[in-house]
């Protein structure tokens, strides 16, 4: 209980408890009056506490001092409902909370999460899991979080300073070579042979192949056309949308060696009506990207690509080949549906004519690849050898 010794500041007030230690308060911006969080050794501390808030509220620095006391867990949850993500993107964001940053975190309010804290749930994420790359996406999730809380007038600092704690040392992306995309194509069979060679020479998205109708696909003037993206969710729910930028919706113009696999496709493996799925599973619906993975590890061994090349590869096979036939930055961006805020490509253009250029040098070349393939291997000529030709 605090004694009557003391006296009336000009800003504030500070007293002396029996204990002999001392308090401060002030009144806030809205009347309501603030008490300090802790006591102090002497008068003079309490008073230079108060000359610091007063200072705040000057430079308009103030902060409600329980303007931090919300769950992160909550305050997360609503931090990720309240942006427009695409789902992939939400999948992802709720998998890091769920899996590494609540379990840990979860249970402090914002201000209570520290940049000592933060540095040990770090530490403790990559001795773990030892998953770099993981525990950077949650970091920069963390961080992210964390600066919307400051906008908010909720805490007053970040407490996510990891220097370099962000940043993820992507491995090289691998490259196959024309005679790799045909021996997955070849090993993948019938069903999916087009797609792999759309996700090379499309170059497309997994999430874009998933949404292609067959009305998207002209065999007389070999073009595609991407509208839309349909990525799996992690619950194996479909989940259509737009393509992942404006870019993303555009017109693919294919090389003429593909000229017979549309075809073939077309008859024999494609939805009948216009808005079949150009691509179908084993069952008849909508492939699996489950189902699909299983096949993919397969094949990948069949053709003889390196543990780790992914079909998402095929779209830097298809960047580096377009690269090697004369396509230009700028066409490759648009071949595979990129964006780009650099100034540099703001001036320039690829129509549609250039990219029928750039699909008749990558078939080009890929009818040279195959020559030379052929000449070193000898031999029979099987099914697929067959549809390859035009």
């Amino acid at each position: 209980m605090a004694n009557k010794k003391g006296r009336r500041r000009r800003f504030g007030a500070v007293r002396q408890y029996r204990s002999g230690r001392w308090t401060a308060s002030y009144l806030g911006p809205e009347g309501e009056r603030v008490r300090a969080d802790e006591t102090f050794e002497t008068k003079k501390d309490a008073e230079i506490w108060l000359s610091q808030v007063e200072a705040d509220l000057s430079r308009g620095d103030w902060r409600d001092p329980d303007a931090g006391a919300v769950n992160l867990a909550v305050y997360a949850a609503k931090w990720v409902e309240e942006r427009e993500l695409a789902v992939r993107t939400v999948d992802l964001y709720q998998d890091l909370l769920r899996l590494h940053i609540i379990p840990a975190l979860g249970t402090y309010d914002l201000d209570e999460v520290t940049a000592p804290r933060v540095r040990e749930w770090r530490t403790e994420r990559l001795r773990a899991t030892s998953a770099r790359t993981t525990t950077a996406k949650a970091y920069r999730l963390l961080k992210a979080i964390m600066e919307t809380a400051v906008d908010d007038d909720l805490i007053s600092r970040n407490p996510c300073r990891i220097k370099g704690a962000g940043k993820e040392s992507a491995a090289e992306r691998q490259v196959a070579t024309v005679a790799q995309v045909d021996a997955l194509a070849d090993a993948i069979g019938p069903r999916w042979r087009l797609m792999v060679y759309l996700g090379a020479y499309g170059p497309m998205r997994p999430e874009e192949l998933a949404g292609l109708r067959r009305r998207d696909v002209d065999p007389d003037a070999l073009v595609v056309r991407v509208r839309v993206a349909e990525p799996e969710r992690t619950n194996g729910r479909r989940a259509p949308g737009p393509t992942k930028s404006d870019a993303g919706a555009r017109v693919v113009v294919l090389p003429a060696f593909l000229r017979r696999e549309v075809e073939w496709h077309l008859g024999w493996w494609a939805e009948q009506g216009p808005d079949g799925l150009l691509f179908v599973g084993e069952r008849g619906g909508a492939f699996r990207r489950t189902t699909f993975g299983r096949v993919w590890r397969r094949v990948r061994v069949t053709a003889g690509l390196p543990e780790g090349f992914r079909f998402y590869d095929l779209r830097h096979t298809g960047h580096t080949l377009s690269t090697r036939s004369g396509a230009t930055l700028k066409d490759t961006m648009v071949r595979a549906g990129q964006s780009s805020e650099k100034a540099a490509l703001i001036y320039q253009h690829s129509d549609h004519e250039r990219q029928r250029e750039v699909a008749d040098g990558l078939d080009e070349m890929v009818r040279d690849q195959r020559a030379k393939h052929h000449k070193k291997s000898p031999g029979g000529r099987n099914g697929a050898d067959v549809v390859r030709d035009s």
